[in-house]
């Protein structure tokens, strides 16, 4: 599997901002999505933003539209997710994921994944 190494996790207050990263060792060809990922404690780990890199198109859950901006570097082989305003609700551990398109769009689901980053911790306090 592809190795993906993350970044960029931290502690801020609600409003706060930070921006995560995702490096792979590579991007096979049949490897096509980037996503994020998140598990609350308690919770069932759930897809919050992914890009079609080739593509280019992107999606968001409804809990962070308008507050989360995925992107990315292919010079180096990063992809970021831009975290603003944000809420206790936020707090999780952040995993970046590969999956391989399927019928042109990102699965954003679990069952999907090829490769798991080790994953990164977020707290928003009040």
């Amino acid at each position: 599997g592809v190795d993906l190494v993350e970044s960029g996790g931290g502690s801020v207050q609600t409003g706060g901002s930070l921006t995560l990263s995702c490096t792979a060792s590579e991007f096979p060809s049949n490897i096509n999505c980037v996503d994020w990922f998140r598990q609350a404690p308690g919770k069932t780990r759930e897809g919050v933003a992914a890009m079609h890199l080739n593509l280019k198109s992107t999606f968001y859950a409804d809990s962070v539209k308008g507050r989360f901006t995925i992107s990315r570097d292919a010079a180096k082989n990063t992809v970021y997710l831009q975290m603003n305003n944000l809420k206790p609700e936020d707090t999780a551990v952040y995993y970046c994921a590969t999956e391989a398109a399927v019928r042109g769009e990102c699965p954003v689901s679990v069952r999907w994944v090829a490769s798991w980053g080790q994953g990164t911790q977020v707290t928003v306090s009040s």
